[in-house]
């Protein structure tokens, strides 16, 4: 089977899962089963196809490309390149690990639970591997209609609360993109007299500085809001709590990525001459994420809230790298955002860990789970440190290659009488300490400190969920000590996004 039929298996192998659950849907057990198992062999052909991919040839690999809809230029374009290559990976390997790490954490509704968590892994990779903006769109927006079904019928006493504001702010920005991909490609046919929504052809489109900024204001607000970036932020907090436990790791390890992947592979090339000019005001939004979602963590109650609010800080530092456009900050921006995923994945599963023990998210519940519940104590301070970016694991390799990026871009300013973007860096800078403050103090209160827990003694994790974290944990180290083979599949990507964005293209007569 060549690479491009693996392609679209990978991606459509999750609806077909989705429909087999439909003769296995009375037996609770059958349905996780059969849904762990579609997602393992979907990591496999991932795997395969990461093994088969070539970081130094450029352009598309194992691509497909049919037309669709003709008349308006529209293809059912899917392909693997360097910026999609590591969140393709990312996605199918959390997957199994989002049903095994969850397994008993949903009992009403099993089947129709598992067929929402299909169609968003389907809607994910979609958009992940589309190379057709109508495509794109259409699998952008088809992840909202799952996820707001898992909060809102599985989450919390909220979660109606929860779900209407998710869904208003993420249909906001979506219409506006709408609007913004229609006069995109229109201006595309006027210049050249074809309609496309290839990004290859929207990458050649030449447009004035003022429609490069209105598009670019669109684009930008959707995806700020996927991000979240501060001050668009206010709906994950909520989202999160109310989720139950496959939702937030769904949410943190993948559906974030959503935006930042969005502003590297549309967002900024698309509008190379918008995005240099406002670079000041988007870089400083990007540090004040990583301060301020830092701060907020820092004073929550509620367990779920401080890695929520960290979620903000930590994708503060990918956009941080992508503006920087210095090649080790945007590879460190795609490290960054692989290990937010795991990290972040380990955190919320091991919270809803606890709360089926528990009961309770309140951080003043619990103390000295390090001697009540020993091996849980030990897999919290593992993920607690490569939070933090202990050298040795992902979040070390990440958040350094983003901070030498803005460093070695800011100081050449620097010299040259352009002082913010140093300033801004030194500020990021004290996101870490911060992140250390807030992590330490969380596992301080949690982990060690006098033993108390609600409902009784807690007991310590099965050998399935030892399974799942200690696959994440070594995932994690992976990451963190052999990064090579990582950094050589996308540096190809990296250099081709720094050149898009540094080149300028606006229309001859308008240099």
């Amino acid at each position: 089977m060549s690479d491009a039929m693996l392609l679209n298996v990978l991606l459509f192998l999750p609806l077909g899962a989705a429909a087999l659950l439909a003769f296995v849907r009375g037996n609770a057990n059958a349905v996780r089963i059969t849904t762990t198992a579609a997602m393992a062999v979907q990591f496999v052909i991932a795997m395969v196809l990461y093994s088969h991919f070539d970081g130094a040839v450029p352009g598309l690999q194992a691509a497909t490309s049919v037309p669709w809809i003709a008349e308006w230029g529209v293809s059912y374009a899917i392909g693997l390149d360097g910026v999609n290559i590591l969140l393709v990976l990312l996605t199918a390997f959390l997957g199994p690990l989002v049903i095994l790490g969850a397994w008993t954490a949903i009992e009403k509704d099993v089947a129709l639970f598992h067929v929402n968590v299909l169609l968003l892994q389907f809607a994910m990779m979609g958009a992940f591997l589309s190379q057709d903006l109508f495509l794109f769109y259409v699998f952008w927006e088809a992840m909202l209609i799952p996820m707001f079904l898992i909060i809102g019928i599985w989450g919390g006493a909220r979660r109606s609360y929860a779900t209407v504001k998710f869904v208003l702010y993420t249909a906001f920005g979506s219409i506006l993109m709408l609007a913004a991909v229609i006069y995109l490609v229109w201006s595309l046919q006027q210049a050249g007299g074809v309609a496309s929504f290839a990004f290859a052809d929207l990458l050649q489109a030449r447009l004035p500085l003022d429609v490069q900024i209105t598009l670019l204001a669109a684009f930008a607000l959707s995806f700020a809001i996927k991000v979240p970036m501060v001050p668009l932020h206010t709906w994950l907090p909520d989202a999160h709590v109310e989720a139950p436990t496959p939702g937030s790791v769904i949410l943190a390890g993948v559906l974030l990525k959503m935006g930042t992947y969005g502003f590297m592979k549309l967002g900024f090339p698309l509008f190379p001459d918008a995005t240099r000019l406002f670079t000041p005001v988007l870089m400083s939004l990007s540090v004040v994420s990583i301060v301020y979602g830092a701060c907020l963590a820092l004073v929550q109650q509620d367990i779920k809230k401080i890695i929520a609010y960290s979620s903000i800080s930590h994708l503060g530092y990918v956009m941080l790298g992508l503006l920087s456009l210095d090649l080790a900050g945007i590879q460190g921006a795609v490290i960054q955002m692989v290990s937010h995923g795991l990290v972040a994945a380990g955190l919320f599963l091991l919270v809803g860990m606890v709360y089926e023990r528990g009961h309770t998210r309140e951080l003043s519940a619990y103390g000295g789970l390090a001697r009540q519940i020993p091996v849980f104590g030990v897999f919290f301070i593992v993920f607690t440190l490569a939070s933090v970016g202990l050298p040795t694991t992902s979040g070390f390799t990440g958040e350094f290659l983003v901070l030498l990026g803005a460093f070695t871009a800011a100081w050449p300013q620097h010299l040259d009488g352009v002082h913010l973007p140093l300033i801004l860096s030194v500020t990021a800078v004290t996101g870490v300490v911060l992140g250390a403050l807030y992590m330490l103090r969380f596992a301080l209160t949690f982990v060690f400190g006098p033993e108390k827990a609600p409902h009784g003694p807690l007991t310590d994790l099965t050998l399935r969920e030892k399974t799942v974290l200690g696959i994440l944990t070594v995932s994690i180290f992976a990451l963190g000590l052999f990064p090579d083979s990582a950094l050589r599949k996308t540096e190809l990507a990296a250099k081709t996004y720094q050149q898009l964005v540094s080149t300028s293209r606006l229309p001859n007569d308008a240099k």
